[in-house]
């Protein structure tokens, strides 16, 4: 079977609602290192992560991770495009991405704000429109994401 990248999106999306959960955490502006790359194991392994693989196709390799309590999605991608597309897609659903060349952490906004103080990245947001039960974004955030790196 071909998985596509709407069916990668969307069983994406609906691991990082089941993941994500509400709330929202403090903003920590610590210096924010240059982004990780290569490898699903070598970003899990910079982020003290023994991956639990999802999906291991040839466009995507996703696996769920945890930092303390929370649960995170780690995900890396062949291509810059697949990775855009994935995202585009997946943030309909709301949540918070930490985003790296060729790789994405999902989850709460205070896991992902912590796991950027390891593996770099920039925060991007979700939308707000698609959350049932209310958004996963409200909070104190300052109408955009910031944009580091």
């Amino acid at each position: 079977m071909r998985v596509t990248r709407p069916m990668l999106a969307l069983s994406g999306a609906v691991a990082i609602l089941a993941l994500a959960g509400c709330g929202s955490g403090g903003k920590d502006e610590a210096a924010v290192p240059e982004a990780v790359t290569g490898s699903l194991e070598h970003i899990a392994a910079e982020a003290k992560c023994k991956p639990n693989m999802q999906t291991d196709a040839d466009e995507i390799r996703q696996a769920l991770c945890k930092k303390g309590k929370e649960k995170y999605v780690l995900a890396t991608f062949a291509t810059d495009r697949g990775q855009r597309e994935w995202l585009n897609s997946a943030k309909d659903y709301g949540g918070y991405y930490l985003v790296g060349r060729k790789w994405v952490a999902v989850g709460q906004e205070k896991t992902v704000t912590a796991l950027q103080g390891t593996l770099g990245g920039t925060m991007e947001e979700g939308s707000e429109h698609m959350n049932p039960g209310g958004s996963h974004n409200k909070g104190g955030h300052d109408g955009g994401s910031s944009h580091h790196g």
